[in-house]
């Protein structure tokens, strides 16, 4: 039973391949056309996930799209007429573009795929948010949760799933959304919808919670299970361009931020006491979902899902023994979830037992290049290498790491989601005091309050950090333990930016955020066999068990998909060595390098 699930047309169109019940590929435009977020059609990433399946279009058996058009298109034409006369400008933007194609699914689908002749079905959004949540977990019965913007008309839902059924037990109907509430504020600091709310939330421990009480007096009517009411008086969703109105800026007392402009202590509290609004919100409701379910463990999936902190305050203060969240939490993982929702619910196959691990694989869905492959690639375009051997390449790798070398880790299949595991990644010491600020400006060329995220030897994460269990997709944050930091002088803690982040607040400084924080990814062998003996390594080596581990890219641009893009970022930024399967190229041996264009143009900062 072969099984092609779509999401496309909002942000981060995806495609997944779903045989027997098993999660084959998954992948997001993105990663191929080069465009961050992008919401077009995914025929490359349809291909690419047919390719891995070694399947040609007619061998399908159920193409299904993530979410219903028809009823989200019912949603805008009921919201313009709410609001009419207001909103003229946005409807006739929106009008064409949903008449031309969002609104003629099938046509499109057949059009893109003219070789299948099979059934398309259509799944509701948050229905497969729930359903990517569930059915992947380790859990064969658990509750679930999914928050995000808006999908249909829903914008929040909980249940639970048993087995191969799931039901939806309540919902938050649009305009109501945590997730375009923290949209606004995204919005309002000056950052990217839908692109810069991961920002937002790095932002916020600069800050303090002095909007609070505002947010709850004017903006959000939030009752004892979670549920809530915003304030539309402040909001310009409904009809307008822009997510906040004048009465919000009076609220707030001026205009939003303009991007890229200098922040001030008003956007750093503004986040704090946004993402403290969202995390009460996310704890209510998920005692409230444990009062009405009984249910032990909880599943996450929606792009508010993708809130760490929030998750880790779940975890810690919820009353659940275990979380899971999808790591694809965000539209993306809408075309898995709807995939294994035609598997489980409509043709009702059965969910296997799971004994306690979860389906995902790592999240490493995507294309894989072979070592031949990749030597190829080197050698036909010139590129100077040095091949090393299986056993050569963890030790080798972790002895430049420990000379604070910068390195890109280009292996294997290509994680499915926002975040990079370990095969897209760029890896670094996280004891080096200067390599937070060498990754910031010189390698991401970011903002420089933004964190650096931590991997772990999964057998040795609580000697790091607080915390005890298995973070494989990099979606809970954890305090540093306390043995392990180093207290800020009252001189320190009026630093901003990189330079309070370069104060050592640890033992792995690169890693903890000014609150002692860190984003923690764990790592097992069975589940990436060179990264962990990698990590393994460099722990022989320094007593160390922690590397610091961010995205193969530059900002604005989407992780990196094939050898080329690798070698492009490579020889764009500073990073020091690149390992490319068993391949080790070394900045200091490669030709020189010519640009064009200015290549900082091509991608939109978020």
């Amino acid at each position: 039973m072969r099984i092609l699930g779509i999401s496309a047309f909002y942000h981060d169109s995806a495609a997944c391949l779903v045989q027997d019940g098993e999660i084959v590929a998954a992948a997001q435009e993105e990663r191929f056309t080069r465009k961050k977020h992008d919401s077009s059609f995914p025929i490359h990433a349809i291909q690419a996930c047919l390719k891995i399946g070694g399947l040609r279009p007619g061998q399908l058996d159920y193409v299904a799209f993530y979410d219903k058009p028809l009823v989200k298109f019912e949603r805008i034409l009921e919201t313009y007429l709410a609001v009419a006369p207001r909103g003229l400008r946005t409807f006739l933007m929106a009008i064409p573009l949903w008449l031309q194609e969002k609104l003629f699914m099938r046509k499109l689908i057949r059009d893109f795929l003219p070789d299948y002749e099979g059934p398309i079905l259509f799944g509701d959004h948050h229905e497969s948010h729930a359903a990517s949540a569930f059915y992947p977990s380790p859990y064969n019965e658990a509750a679930f949760l999914t928050v995000d913007g808006v999908g249909e008309w829903s914008t929040t839902t909980y249940g639970y799933g048993k087995d191969k059924d799931i039901k939806i037990l309540a919902e938050i109907r649009f305009p109501h959304s945590l997730g375009l509430l923290y949209s606004a504020f995204t919005y309002y600091t000056g950052f990217k919808v839908n692109s810069g709310e991961y920002k937002v939330m790095g932002l916020a421990p600069y800050g303090e919670p002095k909007y609070v009480q505002t947010i709850y007096d004017h903006l959000v009517d939030l009752k004892p299970d979670g549920s809530f009411q915003l304030n539309m008086e402040y909001f310009n969703y409904l009809s307008g361009l822009t997510m906040t109105n004048s009465r919000f800026d009076e609220l707030f007392g001026g205009p939003p931020r303009q991007p890229e402009t200098r922040l001030t202590q008003k956007e750093m509290d503004l986040a704090r006491s946004v993402q403290d609004v969202t995390e009460e919100i996310m704890l209510r409701m998920a005692r409230h979902i444990h009062q009405i379910t009984g249910q032990k463990n909880l599943c996450l999936a929606g792009g508010v899902a993708l809130n760490c902190v929030a998750n880790g305050r779940i975890l810690r203060e919820g009353p659940y023994e275990s979380i899971w969240i999808q790591p694809a939490a965000g539209d993306a993982g809408g075309a898995l979830g709807v995939a294994l929702s035609i598997y489980h619910r409509y043709l009702q196959n059965p969910l296997p037992h799971k004994n306690g691990a979860d389906f995902m694989k790592a999240a490493l869905l995507g294309p894989e290049y072979t070592d031949q492959e990749l030597k190829d690639y080197l050698i036909q375009a010139g590129i100077p290498y040095r091949e090393l051997t299986e056993d050569e390449l963890p030790r080798v790798t972790a002895d430049l790491l420990t000379q604070e070398n910068v390195i890109g880790w280009f292996q294997g299949r290509m994680e499915f989601g926002p975040r990079a595991l370990g095969a897209r990644s760029i890896l670094g010491d996280a004891r080096s005091k200067t390599m937070q600020s060498k990754m910031n400006l010189k390698i991401k060329f970011r903002e420089s309050f933004r964190p650096f995220a931590p991997v772990v030897l999964r057998e040795k994460v609580q000697e790091y950090f607080e915390l005890d269990c298995a973070s494989p997709y990099m979606l809970l944050v954890a305090a540093v333990k306390e043995n392990r930091r180093v207290p800020m002088s009252e001189e320190q803690q009026k630093l901003w930016g990189i330079d309070k982040l370069n104060v050592p607040r640890s033992d792995i400084p690169a890693i903890t955020h000014v609150d002692y924080s860190a984003r923690v990814q764990t790592v097992t062998r069975e589940d990436n066999p060179r990264y962990y003996d990698t990590i393994r390594c460099f722990e022989e080596k320094t007593g160390c068990a922690v590397l610091v581990n961010t995205s193969f890219n530059v900002r604005g641009e989407p992780i990196v998909c094939t050898p080329e893009d690798a070698y492009r970022c490579f020889m764009r930024t500073d990073m020091d060595y690149l390992v490319m399967g068993r391949c080790l190229l070394d900045k200091r041996n490669q030709p020189e390098w010519k640009e064009t264009h200015d290549w900082r143009k091509e991608f939109t900062l978020d």
